[in-house]
């Protein structure tokens, strides 16, 4: 079945596509990027270095407990970027015709130094963000890229 005007079609093994891209990669993808966020954001890596460099003091209950709560909206809304990066860098990796996960990777890290570290990098000149921050934060980026990239490049 093929949908020419939004060039949704469901592919071999029951795969559904949108613009060449098997969407069932891309939820699996922003799973995965969740995942690795809720681990590398966690105790046992990064929080407490991240909320210092965010000016939280990790041990301040109260700040921690609204933290808490507002975060709903922010995982939905990441959640959503999540799809939207795997979608696009899907394309990406339809497009450049790679097959193998370490190409995957190669494709999705020069993705990463080339949009991501940019654009997060004016956070560091213009807003003073720390450069801890950005460390962290594009840190995690990467690693989800890399992940991203595997998995759309073996389940097209």
């Amino acid at each position: 079945m093929y949908f020419k005007s939004i060039d949704l079609y469901v592919g071999h093994g029951s795969a559904l596509y949108l613009k060449d891209v098997n969407l069932y990669a891309v939820l699996v993808c922003a799973v995965a990027a969740m995942v690795v966020g809720f681990v590398w954001y966690s105790p046992m890596l990064f929080a407490r270095p991240w909320m210092r460099a965010m000016g939280i003091d990790p041990d301040d209950k109260t700040k921690m407990a609204e933290m808490q709560k507002g975060a709903g909206p922010s995982y939905g809304v990441s959640f959503v970027s999540a799809l939207i990066t795997a979608l696009v860098l899907g394309k990406i990796i339809w497009i450049a015709n790679v097959s193998s996960p370490l190409y995957g990777m190669k494709v999705a890290g020069a993705v990463w130094l080339g949009f991501v570290t940019t654009v997060q990098l004016t956070g560091v000149l213009f807003a003073k963000q720390k450069w801890a921050l950005y460390l962290i934060n594009t840190g995690y980026q990467l690693v989800c890229y890399l992940v991203m990239g595997v998995i759309l490049a073996v389940w097209q």
